[in-house]
């Protein structure tokens, strides 16, 4: 069983950056590929980025590659997402999510566990 808890939401102006942080309970979070999911008002939920359970494979969507950076901490048990370059339509609700899964899995369903959400708004 794991929890998870993102923070580090908020408005900023397009052009500038956010970092996301999701921590993460419970002992096996080492064991499970992580990812950032978000969902705009009115659209479906979609991937953003995944992280193997080691840290040294990264897979991210098309839209963000390039802008966006996933890590993460596996003592800490933190999961980050490094946000620069920002636009108006990365305004959503980002979802930390973690399963037992293979990095390059973009699908929901491969995630067994959730956070509850951080608003990132992005002005233009």
């Amino acid at each position: 069983q794991v929890q998870l808890v993102e923070s580090g939401g908020g408005l900023v102006q397009a052009g500038g950056s956010l970092r996301l942080s999701c921590a993460a309970s419970g002992r096996t979070f080492s064991s499970y590929t992580m990812a950032w999911f978000r969902q705009a008002p009115g659209k479906e939920r979609e991937f953003v980025a995944a992280i193997s359970w080691s840290g040294t494979s990264t897979y991210y969507a098309d839209s963000v590659k390039g802008r966006f950076t996933i890590s993460r901490d596996n003592i800490k048990n933190t999961v980050y997402l490094q946000m620069n370059s920002l636009k108006p339509e990365d305004t959503a609700v980002y979802y930390c999510a973690a399963g037992d899964t293979y990095y390059r899995d973009s699908g929901s369903t491969g995630y067994a566990y959730w956070g509850q959400g951080t608003q990132v708004t992005v002005s233009a």
